[in-house]
């Protein structure tokens, strides 16, 4: 395995998957901040929240990565193509099951199945994370699928 190729580009695709997600909030497209949901885990300070967030998803999108890097080796190639198909994977997988777990996780999110408490709870992200907008599950299909084809086009097996 090409440890320092999954290093540098994991990172490098991670970075871009954080900005395009970012991006795609400031445009509208989405209420969704992932950083700001990951950081408010961890605390109840807004402005921390975000800070925490933000190295919490650079994180989880290296170990991430690194599942991507070892399906490439298990399968003897890399290739944007590839990359783009798990990052659909991916984003599938985000959508459906991941955000469906997170209020069970959240300390401080809301949950579907029961009725609003007497302090300030995050908004759960429902099936598919609509509840952030009609247009979030592009916003993570897109930004995923990219992910992946920036891993899949720059790293080299060994």
């Amino acid at each position: 395995m090409n440890w320092s190729g999954w290093v540098l580009w994991g990172f490098v695709a991670t970075v871009m998957l954080t900005t395009i997600s970012s991006a795609t909030q400031g445009l509208g497209l989405t209420r969704m901040n992932i950083p700001y949901m990951l950081g408010t885990i961890f605390t109840p300070n807004r402005d921390r929240a975000r800070l925490y967030g933000f190295f919490a998803h650079l994180g989880f999108g290296w170990v991430f990565s690194l599942i991507y890097v070892l399906i490439f080796e298990a399968v003897g190639a890399a290739g944007w193509w590839r990359g783009l198909i798990i990052g659909g994977v991916h984003a599938f997988f985000v959508l459906t099951v991941l955000m469906s777990l997170l209020p069970g996780l959240h300390p401080r999110m809301a949950s579907e199945r029961h009725g609003p408490e007497a302090h300030d709870m995050l908004e759960p992200p429902g099936f598919l994370a609509l509840h952030y907008g009609a247009r979030t599950p592009i916003a993570v299909i897109i930004s995923h699928a990219l992910f992946g084809a920036i891993l899949g086009t720059f790293y080299q097996l060994k």
